[in-house]
C-alpha cells in the first residue's frame, strides 16, 4: 500500500515531470521491489552484478538517468522532486535508475564545471551507468582532518611539472570500492582544489570498508589512503583553488536530492504500516482504532506532508540559481529528522514484524537514521543556520 500523500503536489509540477514520476513509480514497485530479497544485497550494498541487472531493467524501460534529458539538459529541481521521490520507494530504486548518491551529485557537478574533455571522459560514462563514482572530501577524525568542516582538510596536493601529487587520508568515502572515477578535494596552499582521478589506482589504497548502520550504497563507506597520487593538471575540476566554492555548488543540491529519495522510502514504510494497522486486531478492534496507533499514523501524515513542502520550497530556491546554502541546511535538518520519526513510528506500529526483515521497514529505519549524519549532521546545519541568523540580525541593527 502506498500512502495517498504521494503525488499530492502534482498540480504544482510540470505534466512531463509528473508523467515521468508515474513511470518511475510503476517501474520501482513492479520491477525493483522484488530484488529487495536478493541475497546479493549485502552489508556493504548490492553487488556489482546485482546493480548491472537492475540498471539493465531501467535501460530497457528507458528510465536510466532520468534527471538528464536526451539533449543533455538537467531537470529543474522542482521537476526532479516527484521523480526521485518515486525512485526512493525502494532503497534499490535510485541505484537501478542511476540517480543514487554519490553519482547523481557528481554528475551534476561535472556537468556544471567540467571541461568538454572531462565531460567526455568522465561524465558520459556516468550518465550511461558504465561506471560509478566517489567523492573524496571527509577525512578521519583521529588524524584531525576535515569532517563537516572542510577548512580542517589536511590532504594536500603539490605541483610537480604538469602534475599534482596528492598525499593524505579520506574517510567515509561512499562507493570508493568499485568506482571508476573519483573527485578528490585537497589543499592547495591556503585554499583547496578538486581533482578528477581515474580509478582504481594503486596510489588510492582502500584501507578498509567500514561496517556501518546503513547498507544500501554500493561499495559501502571506505577509509582510503592517498600515497603519491599523481594527477595531470588537465584533470583539475573547475579552477585551481576554487574547491571550497565548488563543494557548495554540489552539496546544497545533493542534500536536497537525498531528502527527495528518502521521502519516497518513508512514504513506502508509512503505507506498509497503515496496511498493517487496518488489518491487525488487538483488544477487540483494529489497532488503527486505538488512539496510540492512530495518532502515530496521523503524525506520520503530518511529517510526510511537511517534508514534501520543505523539499518543494528548497527546490524552487535552487532553481532560481541561488546557492541555497541556508535553505538546504534547513531542509536537510527538518526532513531527515521528520523522516526518522516516520520510520521509527512505522517500526512501533508494526511491533515485532517491524523489527524483522519480512518487510522493508526495518532496513529503511536503519538507512534513514544514517541520513541524519551524512551530508552534515543536524547540529552542524543548525550551527550554520544560527550564524546566518546572527549575521542578518546584526546587519539590521547596524542599519
Amino acid at each position: 500500500m502506498i500512502s495517498p500523500i504521494e503525488g499530492a503536489q502534482g498540480s504544482r509540477q510540470t505534466d512531463c515531470a509528473q508523467a515521468l514520476a508515474a513511470r518511475v513509480r510503476e517501474f520501482v514497485l513492479h520491477k525493483v521491489v522484488p530484488y529487495e530479497k536478493d541475497p546479493r544485497w549485502g552489508a556493504h550494498g548490492p553487488s556489482e552484478d546485482m546493480i548491472i541487472d537492475l540498471q539493465d531493467l531501467a535501460r530497457a524501460a528507458e528510465l536510466l538517468t532520468p534527471q538528464i534529458r536526451s539533449d543533455g539538459s538537467h531537470l529543474s529541481y522542482h521537476e526532479l522532486a516527484p521523480v526521485l521521490r518515486a525512485a526512493g520507494l525502494s532503497p534499490l530504486g535510485p541505484l537501478a535508475l542511476n540517480v543514487a548518491a554519490p553519482d547523481e551529485g557528481n554528475m551534476y557537478l561535472i556537468g556544471k564545471i567540467g571541461t568538454a574533455d572531462q565531460k567526455r571522459r568522465f561524465l558520459e560514462p556516468l550518465v550511461a551507468a558504465r561506471m560509478r563514482s566517489a567523492f573524496f572530501m571527509a577525512e578521519p577524525a583521529a588524524s584531525g582532518g576535515a569532517g563537516s568542516d572542510p577548512s580542517m582538510m589536511i590532504t594536500v596536493a603539490k605541483p610537480d611539472a604538469d602534475y599534482w601529487v596528492i598525499e593524505g587520508r579520506k574517510a567515509f568515502i561512499t562507493g570508493a570500492l568499485g568506482a571508476g572515477v573519483g573527485i578528490i578535494m585537497a589543499k592547495t596552499g591556503d585554499s583547496a582544489t578538486m581533482f578528477l582521478v581515474d580509478l582504481p589506482n594503486p596510489a588510492v589504497r582502500i584501507e578498509r570498508v567500514l561496517d556501518t548502520l546503513d547498507g544500501s550504497m554500493p561499495g559501502g563507506h571506505a577509509l582510503v589512503r592517498l600515497e603519491g597520487l599523481r594527477v595531470p593538471s588537465d584533470q583539475i575540476l573547475g579552477k585551481l583553488n576554487e574547491g571550497f566554492k565548488y563543494a557548495q555548488v554540489r552539496l546544497a543540491p545533493a542534500r536536497l536530492t537525498h531528502c527527495m529519495r528518502w521521502l519516497g522510502a518513508a512514504i513506502r514504510c508509512h503505507g506498509l504500516a497503515c496496511d498493517y494497522a487496518v488489518r491487525r486486531e488487538a483488544f477487540g478492534k483494529k489497532i488503527i482504532e486505538h488512539e496510540g496507533v492512530g495518532f502515530m499514523l496521523a503524525d506520520n501524515a503530518i511529517d510526510l506532508k511537511q517534508s514534501e513542502l520543505m523539499i518543494d520550497w528548497c527546490a524552487k530556491v535552487i532553481d532560481t540559481g541561488a546557492s541555497a546554502i541556508t535553505e538546504s541546511s534547513m531542509t536537510k535538518v527538518a526532513v531527515s529528522e521528520a523522516l526518522f520519526r516516520v520510520a521509527d513510528r512505522c517500526v512501533q506500529v508494526m511491533g515485532g514484524t517491524g523489527l524483522t526483515r519480512d518487510t522493508i521497514v526495518e532496513r529503511v529505519f536503519r538507512e534513514i537514521r544514517a541520513f541524519r549524519i551524512y551530508d552534515g549532521p543536524s547540529e552542524v546545519h543548525r550551527w550554520s543556520i544560527a550564524k546566518t541568523i546572527s549575521k542578518d540580525t546584526l546587519s539590521k541593527v547596524t542599519t
